[in-house]
């Protein structure tokens, strides 16, 4: 499971990163929670999305199991209209 961190901003993505990358490669399915997340970044956005779209092409399945609010708003505000995204948070 990738469960994010309470702040997942820029000082926080490289490291974070090195510690999910496994998760994604030993699973088929990948349980994603968020429901920890506080603060998020235009970075830790980016990244969310380059995590989606990294398991995606590996060709493995997300279930996504709790979607923070900050993170759709933050979504929102952005004007992150991405299809890829969107289709795991917004109801």
């Amino acid at each position: 499971m990738i469960k994010f961190p309470s702040d997942l901003t820029i000082a926080q993505v490289d490291e974070y990163q090195a510690q999910i990358l496994p998760l994604i490669d030993d699973h088929d399915i990948i349980t994603i929670d968020d429901g920890d997340l506080v603060r998020i970044d235009t970075i830790g956005v980016q990244f969310i999305l380059a995590v989606v779209t990294y398991i995606i092409a590996q060709g493995k399945d997300i279930k996504w199991q709790s979607k923070s609010t900050v993170l759709k708003e933050s979504i929102q505000q952005l004007g992150i209209s991405d299809v890829i995204l969107l289709q795991y948070l917004m109801d």
